[in-house]
């Protein structure tokens, strides 16, 4: 059965990419509610302050916090550390993949990429089983 997906914390900083990635999961994944956020320490601070999110789609490059840390800081928040986390980046090099799987990814996926490979990757992420906590 395909898992259910109500919520999902958008983190891009970019406004364009930003609203196809959102609308991509409305479209495509059938998306209740998108929270979209455009930088690290606001991702951080809605999930110290808002309903658990369902996925996380975050960016690696942000203004702030990079995405490396942001996911770091979700598997070491108890009300959070399970919540699946897709990495969606620019940056394609071997080391940056390694690094977000480090940071405790389920996911990666790189830029530029199709509507297809992204909800591809959106359901292998949910189906994954839960992450390693972080100390």
């Amino acid at each position: 059965m395909e898992p259910q997906l109500r919520t999902v914390l958008l983190v891009e900083d970019s406004p364009m990419f930003r609203k196809m990635l959102a609308d991509l999961l409305r479209d495509q994944l059938g998306v209740a509610e998108v929270v979209e956020v455009s930088s690290g320490q606001a991702a951080i601070k809605h999930l110290q302050t808002s309903a658990r999110p369902d996925l996380v789609c975050l960016d690696l490059t942000l203004p702030d916090v990079s995405g490396y840390d942001v996911c770091e800081h979700i598997r070491r928040s108890p009300a959070v550390a399970d919540v699946p986390v897709l990495m969606v980046s620019a940056r394609n090099l071997p080391e940056d993949k390694a690094h977000a799987e480090e940071a405790g990814a389920t996911g990666y996926l790189g830029k530029p990429f199709t509507a297809e490979e992204f909800a591809k990757r959106v359901r292998q992420a949910l189906k994954a089983p839960a992450p390693r906590r972080t100390s």
